[in-house]
């Protein structure tokens, strides 16, 4: 009996998923200081509306780039901190915010409507 023809090892290239990470960046440097966004919000003005999971992946390898990410800008759509467990301590996202002038409540982001920053909107 015949062997089967080994599969060769699938290459994967994460070129294109850096730089989208790279856009990602640079549209989160852009957020001014005592305002945040949000994940979708920051996917749909790269043109990837529904890639906001890719943007949250984006800002968890934010944290060691240069320039500095301030990756505690962006939150979820309902305002909620869902991303400061990958801070380096459970609280630094919302110290960071707190620093900014941001006040937060049970995780969520205190007038969030008011303090929002659509790059679709500021960066036109």
């Amino acid at each position: 009996m015949k062997k089967p023809p080994e599969e060769k090892p699938r290459v994967i290239d994460n070129s294109k998923n850096y730089s989208f990470f790279e856009n990602v960046w640079e549209v989160v440097r852009k957020i001014p200081k005592g305002r945040v966004s949000t994940y979708g919000a920051i996917a749909n003005y790269l043109g990837t509306r529904s890639s906001a999971r890719m943007v949250g992946w984006a800002m968890n390898a934010s944290f060691s780039v240069k320039p500095k990410v301030p990756a505690q800008r962006v939150v979820n759509r309902n305002g909620m901190l869902t991303g400061k467990i990958h801070f380096a301590t459970p609280t630094l996202m919302e110290e960071l915010l707190l620093k900014e002038g941001i006040t937060v409540k049970n995780e969520i982001i205190v007038d969030f409507k008011k303090i929002f920053w659509d790059p679709n909107v500021e960066l036109i």
